[in-house]
């Protein structure tokens, strides 16, 4: 008997034994790597040395199994650094990458990381995991790719940071063309999406899953613990472009965009939180288009913007719409959601357009209203009272309202007696979580209402219920967003601060010196006196160019060649200039970007300077971009051109600043436009760019502007034209105004220099 029971004891031994336990395989060049990929077999392990792996194109293959999967990871997470022209693709079943990390270089193809190879190596069953792609960007921001593609099924991200995409195109996408494709499962999930930076323009989303073309293709993906920080690449930060997918206690942080759900049906948003501030109007909440969607369990703070950026926008569809442009929205529910300090959080109608029928054609018309709605069980509190908690750009005679209540009275238009004005008080929990002091436990209870089984934080509903996303009592640890949670563990977010440092130069040589060694941050002071330059000063780094003072201002002087700049903005060139005078000889320009390869934005912020005798003050080339142009109680004069930002010619939405600021100048003998500020192309989800032209004077401008117009706009969205002073402009048109977006002139004083005209409804060149 003893024999029998001890080899039954050895057999169960050797039965959780790992019977296809691989072996480990370290590589320290490309042809190793190949043939051990080429060799590998389900448990297998391959080790890519410590180092610089640069200029590789990795193909991943393999048939691992769930037990076995085969791995390629690096030797230290973080210590294999994938750079130059580089991508990895990955094609078989139960692959796994770990521990890469992709910096200072681009793809060479569409993909960074891809799961697939082609169309008979796709990847099923893969994982990539604690990797980090960092700024690893096209050089040229309007050359297009994804930095990660999905195909296949049942693939999955998971603890990565991502951060930098400055280039066109979606972080990530997800690809459903294909029955092998859809019903597809994959998991995007514990990601850290660091700061994607404005793009100016559409194709900036973060992550995209499926297109217009493959919308009522089931996907069934899971994007959940996922931190969004700061990801303002455009307006869509998600854009679900599928059916049946699910959104879950993700954090969009101070993120200047929405989760919208712009094709597809039957999504599940539940579980998220959207933290917004004071400093941004364009920090946004959820986008509702088409059918069946559910949007629960939802915490909205300080979620300021307006229709395509609202806390919660429900849009107008187009009757009949095709597959690329908006469906009606239907059958959607909104429940248990809490909106804390936002501005009129629901938006319904957004995009309702039924008055531009005579410059649109009637695939644009977005006339059908939301139907069949449920909003019920939603809390909204204001700290200081906000009373108009709903705004309705049609009829709202499709939205069932039940039990929601808020703070503050209702004088918007749209009441109703499922909408309540209740005294009730909240509590602080973290610097954006706030918490009712008593659950408020009047619920309606709607169809399907009890498969909400649990609130935001995973209290069971069953148990004990309330309105709102939040059942109490709520653990203080909840208002605190635990980084280590999502990414990678081993890459650090923190960026260490440098103190400043002042070089003071008297000579254009030592100008030049302290410029090439300057660290990033550096200030260089000028002694008074006339600084000769006779090539352009390169800015790629954060440097500021200034004199002590107003009164000892230093003059440069340019000799250098036409058509080239005193300073030359090249990418992540921020450049501020002050207490300066600069002479040209008519032919060159005072500041101007490359032609070519400007792989991400500059800024140029300039205080207090003189600018004379060039031929453009700015010129900005199609291919670049600026987040920030600021221009404060400064002079240009004599100048054949004055600031240019209309390169980006093709009509597709994109332009060349976000934000303009100009203000307190004096233009004078501008010879065409002063300001040359363009974006085209009808998009309407398209917000900016921004401009604000106040407390200005230009003088003796414009005689050879061939439009006419002394300061263009065309299609720039956002415009403050106020307080300026026109004099003795030989022009017909100061401005032309975009009437529908709310631009009008304010408290101008115009004299001898044509006027200022407004246009209500644009016509725009049709993108799609």
């Amino acid at each position: 008997m003893k024999k029998v029971i001890f080899l039954g004891v050895i057999f169960l031994l050797f039965s959780f034994c790992p019977t296809d336990a691989g072996k480990s395989t370290k590589v320290a060049n490309q042809q190793e790597l190949k043939a051990a990929i080429k060799e590998a077999k389900a448990g297998d392990e391959i080790v890519l040395t410590n180092g610089v792996w640069k200029d590789i194109q990795i193909q991943f293959t393999g048939k691992g199994t769930q037990n076995a999967p085969i791995v390629l990871r690096a030797e230290t997470s973080g210590k294999v650094f994938i750079e130059g022209v580089s991508d990895l693709k990955i094609g078989g079943t139960y692959l796994e990458v770990s521990g890469l990390y992709f910096r200072n270089g681009y793809t060479p193809s569409s993909t960074i990381i891809d799961f697939h190879i082609d169309k008979k190596n796709i990847a099923n069953h893969c994982k990539v995991t604690q990797c980090v792609i960092e700024d690893f960007t096209q050089l040229n921001r309007v050359n297009d790719d994804h930095w990660i593609e999905f195909w296949g099924r049942n693939n999955q991200l998971d603890h990565n940071y991502i951060t930098g995409k400055s280039n066109q195109g979606p972080t990530i996408m997800v690809v459903l063309k294909g029955n092998e494709h859809i019903n597809n499962y994959h998991q995007i999930t514990n990601n850290h999406f660091g700061p994607r930076p404005r793009k100016g323009g559409p194709h900036g989303e973060t992550i995209q899953i499926g297109d217009s073309g493959t919308s009522m293709a089931p996907s069934f993906t899971i994007v959940s613990h996922n931190l969004f920080e700061r990801c303002d690449g455009e307006v869509e930060i998600i854009s679900n472009k599928s059916n049946y997918n699910e959104y879950r206690n993700n954090i969009f942080y101070k993120s200047e965009g929405s989760l919208v759900l712009r094709h597809g049906n039957y999504c599940t948003i539940d579980g998220n939180i959207f933290i917004g501030d004071e400093k941004s109007d364009f920090m946004g909440g959820v986008r509702v288009v088409n059918t069946g969607h559910w949007i629960t369990n939802n915490y909205f703070y300080k979620i300021k913007g307006e229709e395509f950026r609202s806390a919660l926008a429900v849009m107008n569809g187009v009757p009949k719409s095709p597959l690329n442009r908006y469906n009606q929205v239907t059958d959607a529910v909104i429940a248990y959601n809490t909106f804390v300090d936002c501005i009129t959080p629901w938006q319904f109608s957004v995009g309702a357009n039924m008055d531009k029928k005579d410059v649109l054609p009637a695939s644009e018309i977005r006339s059908a209203r939301p139907d069949r709605i449920v909003v019920a069980n939603n809390v909204i509190y204001n700290q200081t009272p906000n009373d108009f908690p709903v705004k309705a750009y049609d009829k709202v005679d499709g939205v069932l309202f039940k039990n929601n209540i808020l703070n503050s009275p209702n004088n918007s238009d749209v009441k109703d007696k499922g909408i309540q004005t209740e005294n009730f008080s909240v509590t602080k929990i973290s610097d954006w979580l706030y918490v009712p002091t008593a659950n408020n436990i009047d619920a309606y209870q709607g169809f399907d209402f009890e498969n909400i089984k649990k609130d935001i934080f995973g209290k069971d509903r069953t148990v004990s219920n309330a309105i709102g996303a939040l059942v109490l009592p709520v653990d203080n640890s909840k208002g605190t967003i635990a980084a280590k949670d999502y990414g990678t563990n081993w890459f650090s977010t923190e960026k260490k601060a440098e103190a400043s440092k002042t070089i003071k130069v008297g000579t254009a040589k030592e100008l030049v010196s302290a410029l090439e060694a300057a660290a990033a941050g550096t200030i260089i002071e000028l002694k008074k006196g006339v600084y000769t330059l006779n090539e352009s000063l390169v800015i790629n780094k954060a440097i500021t160019i200034k004199a002590k003072d107003k009164k000892s201002k230093a003059t440069l002087l340019y000799l250098g060649a036409a058509k080239s700049p005193v300073f030359l903005m090249e990418p992540k060139g921020n450049l501020v200039v002050e207490n300066l005078i600069m002479k040209g000889n008519k032919e060159q320009y005072a500041f101007a970007t490359l032609e070519k390869n400007m792989k991400s934005a500059y800024n140029l912020w300039a205080n207090n300077i003189e600018v004379s005798d060039f031929d453009t003050v700015l010129n900005a080339y199609k291919d670049a971009f600026a987040d920030t142009i600021s221009i404060d109680n400064s002079v240009f004069k004599n100048c054949k051109r004055g600031i240019r930002l209309a390169d980006e010619d093709e009509d597709l939405g994109e332009y060349n600043a976000e934000f303009v600021y100009i203000k307190n100048s004096k233009f004078d003998a501008i010879q065409s436009s002063v300001l040359d500020y363009y974006r085209g192309g009808y998009d309407e989800s398209t917000i900016g760019g921004n401009l604000v032209f106040q407390n200005n004077t230009v003088i003796n401008s414009g005689k050879e502007e061939a439009s006419g117009i002394l300061v263009k706009t065309r299609g720039i969205v956002n415009v403050v034209l106020a307080n300026n002073n026109f004099t003795n402009n030989p022009i017909a048109a100061i401005a032309v105004l975009w009437g529908e977006k709310g631009q009008a002139p304010k408290d101008n004083i115009i004299k001898n220099s044509g006027e200022i005209k407004i246009e209500e409804n644009l016509k725009q060149k049709m993108m799609y």
